[in-house]
Order: C-alpha cells, then sequence, then structure tokens
C-alpha cells in the first residue's frame, strides 16, 4: 500500500478539545486550511491502495530521512505561500524538500498581489520562490497553481510545468457539486452568514457593510476563521495586535459578540454541516464561502486581492471586488445576482482536469480508483466533533467548568514538566561538581611533565636547522 505524508495541521479524524485545539493551533492559525488539507485527505484515500497520514504542518528538517524510508510521496495542499510574510516557512519547506528523495507534489499554490494583479510586491522573494519550485520540479511532473494569475507570475520567471488546478477543496465530493437558491429572496427572517479578514474589516471597507447587514438581519452571523478569533470567542483573549481591533464581530465588546452572533470552527464537518441551515454566505474569505458551496448554499465572495480573485474566477464562483461595493450594499441584491450556472455546470471539466494532474504526478484518487469516499465518510460520521466556538458570554456553572478544568490540567501538566526539570537541573549540577572535583584531583603537573618529555625531543629535532 502507497504510504502518503500530507502537510495539514491534523488528521480529519482528530477529535480535538476546542481548548486543546487552541493551545495547539490546529488550525495552522485560519480554520480554511483544514478545508483544503480535509479535502486532499480524503481525496487521496483509496482503501487498499494509498493510505494518507498528516504531518500536523511540521516541518521538521531532521525527518527527512525517515520520511524518505516511510513514505512514498509527500503531498503539499498549499494556499496563498507566495507572500512576503509566509517566506520564511517557503524556505523551510524548500530546505526539507531538497532533501527528499520521494515525489513531491504541491496541490494549488497560490501568489498574493493586490486587485491589480501587480506582481511588483513579489519581487524582494522571487529567488525563494524559484528555489521552492525548482525543488518541487525535481521530483514531480508539474505543479498546481490556483488561477491564471500564479500561473503567469511563474511562467513569466521561465518555469514550464505549471498546472491550474485552482483548489483541492471544492473536489471534496468529487465531480458532485449542488449549489441552488432555496429560498426566491432574501428576507429578514433569512439566516445569513458574512465573513472577513482583519485587513478586509480595517482597510478593505467590509466594516459598513457587516454593520449594515446586522442591522438589517436578526439572523445574521459571523464566520471567523483566525485562531485569534477563536481565542477572542473562547477566552475573551484581545491580547495581541490583532485580538484588540475592536471592529471585527469576534471583539467581545462588539454587538454581534454579545447577542452570540459569531461563530469559529476547528473542524470542517461541523463548519460545513451547520453552514446547510443557512440561506446565504457572503464575505471576503474565499474558504468560509467554499465551506458553504460544499453545504450547498449559495454565496458571493467579496474579493480584496489577487488569491480570491483568481480562484473566483476559475471555479466561476459568484464574486464582486471588494473596492467596487458600495458601503450599503444589501445581501438581498447579491444573492439575486448571483448566478450558479458556470460552478455546478462546468464543475466536472474542473474534477477531470485536477484528477489528470493527480495521475500525472502518480497519485490516484478515490473517485476514480476507490471507494468515492464512502469508508472516509463513515468514520468522520462515527466521531464526535466539538461544537463551533460560541462567544463566551454565559454565566452559568457548565460554562465555567469546562474552561478552568481544562487550566487545572494545564496547570498540573506543567508542574509535573517543572518538578521534572528540576530534578534534571540538580543531577546536572551535581555531575559537574563531581567532574569538577576528578578535575582536581588529577596530578597535572605530573601529567604536563610526561607529555613535555614525549614531544619535547621530537619537536626539538623538527625544528633544528639542518646542515
Amino acid at each position: 500500500m502507497k504510504r502518503i505524508l500530507l502537510r495539514s495541521g491534523k488528521s480529519p479524524f482528530d477529535v480535538v478539545p476546542v481548548e486543546e485545539a487552541l493551545h495547539r493551533d490546529v488550525i495552522a492559525t485560519n480554520a480554511g486550511n483544514l478545508i483544503f488539507s480535509d479535502a486532499a485527505h480524503k481525496i487521496l484515500t483509496v482503501p487498499g491502495a494509498a493510505e494518507v497520514v498528516s504531518n500536523g504542518m511540521r516541518t521538521d528538517l531532521g525527518a527527512a530521512g525517515r520520511i524518505n524510508e516511510e513514505y512514498d510521496a509527500f503531498v503539499v495542499p498549499l494556499a496563498n505561500a507566495f507572500r512576503p510574510s509566509f517566506e520564511g516557512s517557503l524556505q523551510r519547506l524548500t530546505r526539507l524538500i531538497s532533501r527528499l528523495r520521494i515525489p513531491v507534489v504541491v496541490l494549488g499554490v497560490g501568489a498574493q498581489a493586490g486587485l491589480d494583479n501587480d506582481p511588483a510586491r513579489l519581487k524582494a522573494m522571487e529567488p525563494s520562490v524559484r528555489e521552492f519550485v525548482s525543488a518541487v520540479l525535481e521530483r514531480s511532473a508539474s505543479i498546481g497553481v490556483r488561477g491564471e494569475f500564479t500561473a503567469k507570475y511563474l511562467t513569466d520567471m521561465g518555469f514550464k510545468d505549471v498546472e491550474i488546478i485552482g483548489c483541492p477543496s471544492l473536489f471534496m465530493y468529487g465531480d458532485r457539486l449542488k449549489v441552488e437558491k432555496r429560498v426566491p429572496a432574501l428576507t429578514a427572517a433569512s439566516r445569513i452568514a458574512i465573513n472577513g479578514s482583519h485587513s478586509a474589516v480595517r482597510y478593505g471597507g467590509l466594516e459598513p457593510i457587516i454593520t449594515g447587514a446586522h442591522a438589517r438581519y436578526p439572523n445574521l452571523c459571523f464566520i471567523g476563521q483566525n485562531i485569534t478569533d477563536a481565542r477572542q470567542l473562547h477566552w475573551r483573549d484581545v491580547d495581541s495586535s490583532a485580538g484588540r481591533v475592536r471592529q471585527m464581530p469576534t471583539h467581545p465588546e462588539h454587538p454581534m459578540y454579545q447577542e452570540d452572533k459569531v461563530r469559529v470552527y476547528v473542524d470542517p464537518v461541523t463548519w460545513i454541516d451547520d453552514l446547510e441551515e443557512y440561506d446565504f454566505s457572503f464575505g471576503s474569505r474565499i474558504h468560509g464561502n467554499i465551506a458553504a458551496l460544499l453545504a450547498g448554499t449559495p454565496v458571493t465572495v467579496l474579493c480584496g486581492d489577487s488569491r480570491t480573485l483568481e480562484l473566483c474566477r476559475y471555479f466561476e464562483i459568484p464574486h464582486r471586488q471588494l473596492d467596487e461595493v458600495p458601503s450599503d450594499v444589501d445581501p438581498a441584491r447579491l444573492y439575486e445576482e448571483a448566478d450558479f450556472g458556470g460552478l455546478t455546470g462546468n464543475h466536472r471539466e474542473r474534477f477531470d482536469r485536477f484528477t489528470a494532474f493527480l495521475e500525472k504526478n502518480g497519485l490516484e484518487n478515490t473517485f476514480t480508483h476507490g471507494d468515492g469516499g464512502e469508508a472516509f465518510e463513515k468514520k468522520l460520521g462515527s466521531l464526535n466533533f466539538p461544537a463551533g466556538v460560541r462567544p463566551w458570554i454565559d454565566p452559568d456553572l457548565a460554562s465555567l467548568t469546562s474552561r478552568f478544568g481544562w487550566l487545572q490540567q494545564r496547570i498540573t501538566e506543567l508542574d509535573t514538566n517543572n518538578a521534572q526539570l528540576k530534578r534534571e537541573l540538580a543531577k546536572s549540577r551535581a555531575n559537574a561538581k563531581a567532574a569538577k572535583a576528578a578535575a582536581a584531583a588529577l596530578p597535572v603537573p605530573s601529567i604536563y611533565r610526561r607529555a613535555r618529555r614525549a614531544v619535547g625531543a621530537p619537536l626539538r629535532r623538527a625544528l633544528k636547522p639542518s646542515k
């Protein structure tokens, strides 16, 4: 059986309590990462033929030898990896890949620029991108990118084996993607999900859109994605620059927080399940809206940069450029204008292109070669995942017990670790003291004389001028 190592925050089957998930940051700063990594996990799991193992997002350079011995391929689903803030991580990933002798397959990597698609801001990190892509292409037939902008970015550098495959997230159910409007029009009673990044809220013009929708629609819910958002909801933690942004609905002082109209999910399965109950989703988060599409819920993406724009164009997802959307836009208007004909009608063609890319790179998929993901879904359905993280506004004892119980456990673990460290330190000090005493007892003068006699005569002969 082929064993595939997958770069992902956690396995889809890892049930992690909320407190532990936030402590370990299993979402790798953004819950959207789990949408495409879980999809890749399902797609590549072929019962009896291919097993997928999550690496927990670790880029352990020392593990290269073990990876070469234990796995047949390393698969790396990525999002907007070509961006300055990710350069250090990209360089480290490149160093790991360079030590691997097995195939390395990259799924859906993207370059991030503004809506003008100007790659000038990426110029400084071009050497890092070149090294990464070169290392990958030495170990695979081609590299899969999100859309046209990233493809052009790499081909302009001279790379030829570049294929546009979109993002694996939208292929979670294979060639099936059913999205349709469940109601003729949105009303004040409609359930609407809105999403957005900190940058879109602070600088992109999303804040007044959220405020307006909140005033019009009582059943509006903001769905955050960042680890900061989740910690604000569960712990009321604002001890970070992002956490202090009061315009975000995840901030404890925001009206939507106080009204329990905010959620963050640490598992895609609960995220998608909950979105099935909504009539519409919109906002600047691409994977927040993809989660809704996987639930069959209509969306409109408000694109704030090239990474969301190129993916929307490739998959024909209804979208608008955020800088062109009126601040008082009504979600009902977006819902009315959204057309899903291209998204669903051309999905099979895009799926075939994606699976052809996998086959070219030596990877089978569960829909063509396996059980269509049946065993995967059955196992997922047997597990009890935590519900979406909600604002901490409950004064009840159960809410306090859960949180303080976890804190007490952590304190106990820290005390145990500290005691162990103290014992090891005391032992090291004792060993050092004993070594010092032994050194002091050595007959140093006698040793010195013997050493001088041993090397002195040969040294004098070597230095004596020749006649």
